[in-house]
This record gives structure tokens, sequence and C-alpha cells, in this order.
């Protein structure tokens, strides 16, 4: 018999939402990730382990699902809104203390670049496990990527681009935060980026995808 914590996870990695969803087909008209995370608090689960027993296994293994492309967007977007689902239950513990983020990403489309899609997805499967999001949008400049980080100081910081064109915006706002927080520890992703070109512009990870940017932050906050 499936405990309430596995069966979250389940939910939220096939995507059930709620009972009134019929998403995925086989589970129409079961509880959703909303409805098990009420009951498992019910039933005296703590809400940490409720999120890193429960919500945060579902969102990873989605996660290594797309990683090997046995999954797509439309599923990792169903998975984000089960999450969603069962996160509403626990936002006031996270308030109050009770529940303790694993850290803070700082993430943007950098300068000239509108382009979102693909720093959404990474903002969905990095809350997802565990971490607090603070999105800047698109067409961020280095002053407002830099006044996040004074406000954010323990804070990582993601950059995105979509375009050859923008990506060069992404060394000078880099340089503008390690200037100042050389400690910060920066990543950038997009279509035209490479390992080398966060080298070559001092940028500290490069990640192709979005469960690789969980699994390095995973390791730096586990140190």
């Amino acid at each position: 018999m499936e405990n309430t914590l596995e069966r979250i996870a389940l939910c939220v990695e096939v995507g059930k939402i709620n009972a009134k969803t019929p998403y995925p087909p086989a589970m129409k008209g079961e509880d959703g990730a909303d409805e098990l995370t009420r009951k498992a608090l019910e039933e005296g689960y703590s809400p940490n382990d409720i999120l890193t027993k429960g919500l945060i296994v579902g969102m990873n293994r989605i996660g290594v699902k797309f990683k090997e492309n046995k999954v797509f967007v439309p599923q990792v977007l169903m998975s984000a809104k089960a999450m969603s689902g069962g996160m509403q239950h626990l936002k006031k513990y996270f308030n109050d203390g009770s529940v303790k983020r694993k850290g803070k990403l700082i993430i943007g489309t950098v300068k000239g670049d509108l382009h979102d899609i693909g720093k959404n997805l990474v903002c969905m499967m990095v809350e997802g496990n565990g971490y607090e999001i603070i999105d800047l949008g698109v067409d961020v400049p280095e002053e407002r990527f830099v006044d996040a980080v004074r406000e954010n100081p323990d804070a990582f910081v993601g950059m995105s681009a979509l375009l050859t064109t923008t990506m060069v915006n992404m060394e000078t706002i880099n340089n503008a935060i390690k200037a100042e927080f050389p400690q910060v520890k920066t990543f950038i992703g997009g279509a035209p980026v490479s390992s080398d070109f966060a080298r070559q512009i001092g940028v500290d990870y490069y990640t192709e995808e979005p469960q690789r940017l969980v699994e390095i932050l995973n390791q730096l906050t586990s140190n």
C-alpha cells in the first residue's frame, strides 16, 4: 500500500493536479497533488517531509525523464502545475520558517532578448526541487541583476539567451556581478551558448537543460 507521500510524488510525476482535472486519463476522478498534500498535513506528516519526500521526489523524476527525452515540455508543464497544487498548502510554512528552501536562484533573460520559454521551464524545475526563484523576466540589464544580488547575496545567478546577438551581454552582466560579488556562482544557458563560451566569459557553469542545473545546485548546497 502506497503511503501518502509516495502518492504525492506520483501525482507530480504524471501531472495529476487535483480530482477535477481529467489528466492523466488513467487517474481521472482520483485525488491529485492538491488533495493529497492537504491530506498529508491532516495525517500529521511534517511540511518539510511533504516537500522533500513527496513533491520534490516527483519533480525530480519528471526532470530525469525530460533529460533523457522520455517526456516533453507539455508533460513537464503539467507536473509543474501539480507541484503548484501541492505547494499552495505549504506556503504558510515557508513564511513561518517551518520549511526551509534549499537556496535561491536569481534568473533572467539577458538585455536585448525577449525569449522566456526556456527560462520559465528552468524556473519551474528549480522551484519544484525546493529552491526560491527570483525571476527578473526578460530584457534584463546588468544593473537589475546586480541589484538583485545586493538584495540576495547568498543567491545563485542564472542568465538565459536565445540569440547570438544577445549572448554577448552575458559577459557584461557576469563581469558586473563578479566585480562586486566574486563569491556568487553564475550560470548560463540557451541555444547559442556553450561550455567553451562560459569559460571564455568567466561564468562558473553552463547547463544545456534544467535537470542538470538542479543537479549542480544540489551539489553546491550540500557542501
